[in-house]
């Protein structure tokens, strides 16, 4: 056996390692993302922020942590106690385990060969065995929702098998242009077609595939304006009504875990990856250059976090009805139209920056949107019932 681990060894040990890096930073970026959110809350809302535990508040997220790990953990008498313990276990599991075809640092051609930025690296279908892991999260919330016992909770797990299965659909029709023109399901090769000048970058000549991608993997994190199946102004907390303790941080740390791997796929699949003109070249496989391929592709995923959080108190929260509208009435229509475009231009052989007139296609569906808002608003809800609109006139008189 120490034989056979001599000679796996070389093999073995970026593996290891790559798991050893999730493992303790993962935890740690969730940690440290709530304080983050807090001061651009602040900053939006044009207050202070967590500014009492440590320099600028720095370890405010650490004295967090502790008062939830030392709370008392409480057990409803009313819930299925088997399934209450599973959820929260089941949703940290598959948001973790979706990390391990994602690269998080430029990748090395020479997989056996030293330290690499991946748990499985040459995996020909790592995105789609992404995509499917990260499903799985959905029942995670089901499992809590139900297990809780309560109506609050199973209306929370409702809401988000469904949001779950409308978003699919569209995330998935967003990302099979990117791997058409890339002729691969690796994510490494992906972001390998984007290396040169900027123009290259995916979100160039795809901005309805990154539209319809970035949109949908947003409601995958249920975070607002996706906050459907938490919504604590109607839900009270909705799945996770009956958790607290380190039970409530479980569910809390896959929240943060799906942000960062939505904020990596972002980068990899449409802003280029590690690639960045005039800093990275084509082939470095230095210290230096592997160092600055990974702060630049680092730096890429904290604009996308931030980008995520700011959208938190920016965008007011969907209905319901509006969010499966969004779904199967603009999205679903929007990625058909991008892939039938992509389809044309890669079978004609055509230049593929033409596809960037397909923005045309996101500002007619604004046009339409914004014109059925308008519509929605002004019509009277019944028949013998005036809209808002005429009730504030007739006040006004």
């Amino acid at each position: 056996m120490f034989e056979y681990l001599k000679e796996i060894w070389p093999t073995l040990w970026p593996t290891l390692a790559a798991i050893g890096v999730i493992l303790a930073f993962v935890p740690f970026l969730g940690l440290y993302m709530t304080f983050i959110e807090r001061k651009l809350a602040a900053y939006v809302q044009d207050r202070l922020g967590p500014n009492r535990v440590g320099p600028f508040g720095l370890f405010h997220a650490i004295a967090d942590a502790i008062k939830l790990f030392l709370k008392e953990q409480t057990i409803p008498a009313h819930v299925y106690k088997l399934l209450y313990f599973i959820a929260p276990t089941f949703s940290l599991m598959t948001a973790m385990f979706a990390l391990v075809v994602m690269p998080f640092g430029p990748v090395p051609t020479e997989y056996s060969s030293g330290f690499r930025y991946i748990v499985a690296p040459g995996i020909d279908i790592g995105i789609l065995m992404m995509i499917a892991i990260s499903s799985l999260s959905a029942y995670g919330i089901i499992l809590g929702g139900w297990a809780s016992n309560n109506k609050y909770s199973l209306y929370g797990a409702i809401r988000s098998c469904a949001q779950f299965i409308s978003y699919e659909i569209p995330l998935g029709l967003s990302i099979i242009g990117i791997i058409a023109a890339a002729g691969s399901l690796n994510i490494e090769q992906i972001v390998a077609a984007q290396g040169g000048p900027f123009w290259n970058w995916n979100m160039f000549w795809q901005p309805v595939g990154l539209l319809v991608f970035f949109t949908s993997a947003l409601a995958e994190t249920n975070r607002l304006p996706f906050d459907l199946p938490e919504c604590e102004q109607e839900l009270v907390g909705g799945f996770h009504t009956e958790y607290g303790g380190i039970k409530f941080v479980l569910f809390f740390l896959a929240e943060y875990t799906h942000v960062i791997t939505v904020s990596f796929l972002t980068s990899l699949l449409f802003f280029g990856g590690w690639h960045f003109p005039g800093l990275t070249g084509p082939v470095d496989s230095s210290l230096g250059g592997m160092l600055l391929r990974t702060f630049v592709l680092v730096f890429k995923v904290g604009m996308v976090v931030s980008f995520i959080m700011l959208l938190r108190w920016a965008l007011p929260r969907f209905r319901f009805d509006q969010l499966m509208g969004l779904a199967w009435k603009g999205l679903i229509p929007l990625g058909l139209v991008n892939l039938l475009c992509v389809a044309v231009v890669l079978t004609f052989d055509l230049p593929k920056h033409l596809l960037s007139f397909t923005a045309i296609f996101i500002f007619v569906g604004s046009l339409i949107s914004a014109r059925q808002l308008q519509f929605t608003i002004n019509r009277p809800r019944s028949a013998g019932r005036p809209s808002i609109a005429q009730t504030t006139s007739e006040v006004t008189i």
